[in-house]
């Protein structure tokens, strides 16, 4: 009977001494891993621009021109040649913001904003020995988004001899296009015109295709564009004609000098019973801010025209340019 009382005490003893022991190997884990606090490394400042740089760089930054930027930088540079590191920091992190705040502004846009555009009228009047009167107007909207592109233009030029309409024609067309990269898109263009002078009320085209930018330079740009396409003819004769051919245009801008520009727009249908080319060219001398005044020579050549009719016909305009 006491042996059995004592057994349990024994028990109680041993456990209690077992729990002294790991309460005394904590304490000395916890008394290992203090350590003393280490003093953190000290913090080493970058390079301080000198301020009258500095403040030079912010102007440039803060007028939001990327050529003036450039060239402030340019100078900068060479100005404190020890802080090339730091100056051209700047000029990429606001690169790289301004960016940022394009893709946002275009990414929250609507379908009716970020359209751009300008029309253009001209025309003249003649009184005397001779009464002519004549205008012309074009109109051309563009917007330009993250992959895609589009574009909306339609002109008008009528033209009247003693009383008698010795030129009509009109047209209007949609262009979108694809953007795979800064070069390279997909592109799709429906066009429709009425020259009943060149021998036909109504020409309906459609065509798709891959467009490339050859040149994309600051003060010039080329892009080229070729594909598959369709044509439907409603000739003054009361004939209809459908056919397929293939399509090309080409795109060239150059700003000769400041407030002065040449631009070269051509097209070509190729089939083989009648074959298209349209080719303008132009020059634009800007006269006060958005207003431009532009000169421009247009051709228009059908290979087969209708009986009766020339295959080449050009017009000279002289007109003015609102960009909106």
């Amino acid at each position: 009977m006491y042996r059995l009382a004592i057994f349990p005490a024994l028990l109680l003893i041993a456990s209690g001494a077992e729990a002294g022991q790991v309460a005394q190997t904590e304490a000395d884990l916890v008394a290992v891993d203090t350590k003393p606090d280490i003093a953190p490394a000290p913090r080493i400042e970058p390079a301080r621009i000198p301020p009258e740089v500095r403040s030079m760089i912010d102007a440039a930054l803060a007028s939001g021109n990327e050529g003036e930027v450039n060239t402030i930088v340019k100078y900068a540079v060479n100005a404190a040649p020890d802080y090339t590191q730091e100056i051209r920091a700047l000029s990429t992190k606001w690169r790289s913001d301004r960016e940022a705040q394009r893709v946002a502004h275009i990414r929250g846009a609507g379908p009716l904003d970020l359209w751009d555009g300008r029309g253009e009228i001209g025309g003249f009047l003649t009184t005397g020995n001779t009464q002519n009167t004549g205008i012309s107007a074009r109109v051309d909207l563009k917007r330009e988004g993250l992959q895609w592109r589009h574009r909306v233009f339609a002109n008008a030029d009528y033209q009247e001899s003693l009383g008698i309409v010795s030129r009509e024609r009109y047209a209007a067309g949609y262009e979108p296009n694809y953007k795979f990269d800064d070069r390279l898109y997909a592109y799709g263009a429906v066009l429709y015109e009425s020259d009943r002078f060149l021998g036909y009320f109504d020409r309906y085209s459609a065509s798709a295709g891959i467009g490339y930018g050859v040149v994309r330079e600051r003060d010039m740009s080329l892009d080229i564009t070729l594909g598959p396409a369709m044509r439907r003819t409603n000739y003054t004769d009361d004939s209809l004609e459908n056919s397929i051919g293939g399509r090309g245009s080409l795109d060239f801008d150059w700003n000769i000098a400041r407030g002065l520009k040449f631009t070269q727009d051509a097209s070509a249908y190729v089939h083989t019973v009648n074959s298209t080319v349209s080719a303008t060219s132009g020059i634009e001398a800007r006269l006060l801010g958005p207003l431009s005044a532009r000169l421009s020579y247009n051709l228009q050549y059908e290979s087969e025209p209708a009986v009766g009719r020339t295959s080449l016909d050009t017009i000279s305009r002289a007109a003015l340019v609102y960009d909106f």
